[in-house]
């Protein structure tokens, strides 16, 4: 996996954000953000954090506030973006977006959808973060299962260092 012309993925600090009640009690051990840092090191990203936070917009916004107030340029959420009672990672991405990006939310749709019908459950957003604090970061929530998190990351991570090249004020 590789990214197209821009910032280096070696320069790029990203944070995993696992979005899962039950792995944030304790009672399941978290299978994707582990699988999440270990792609994003294999690509080429030097720094990856991986937190785990319950379901619910609280939590996850408070997650990505403090992932992008720290510097982050890549933020990746696993999991909460079906339609359970408690799936709100959506709603807590968008609070903290100043710019949606909802064709890298499609492509990533896209690339689930061949896999699985089932992705077209999928209400995950994606755009810039924390406009307002920095240079702001990319943020795109990805389903919950280290399967889908790998697929995701085949289509996302081609995108992130000229997503992140033209916040920094790069050509198109």
């Amino acid at each position: 996996m590789t990214s197209a012309p821009g910032v280096p993925l070696s320069q790029v600090r990203a944070v995993v954000v696992t979005v899962s009640d039950r792995s944030a009690a304790g009672e399941r051990a978290d299978a994707s953000g582990p699988a999440a840092r270990e792609l994003l090191l294999a690509a080429g990203v030097a720094n990856v954090d991986v937190v785990v936070v319950p379901d619910g917009e609280a939590p996850v916004g408070e997650a990505l506030t403090t992932a992008l107030a720290g510097g982050a340029r890549l933020v990746l959420t696993l999991g909460g973006t079906g339609v359970g009672p408690r799936d709100r990672t959506p709603e807590a991405t968008a609070a903290v977006l100043d710019l949606p990006m909802p064709g890298v939310a499609d492509v990533v749709r896209a690339r689930g959808l061949a896999a699985t019908p089932m992705a077209a459950l999928s209400r995950g957003v994606a755009g810039i973060g924390g406009l307002a604090h920095g240079p702001g970061g990319l943020v795109v929530n990805l389903p919950g299962s280290p399967k889908a998190v790998a697929e995701s990351l085949e289509v996302l991570l081609p995108l992130v260092g000229h997503v992140i090249d033209q916040l920094g004020g790069g050509d198109h």
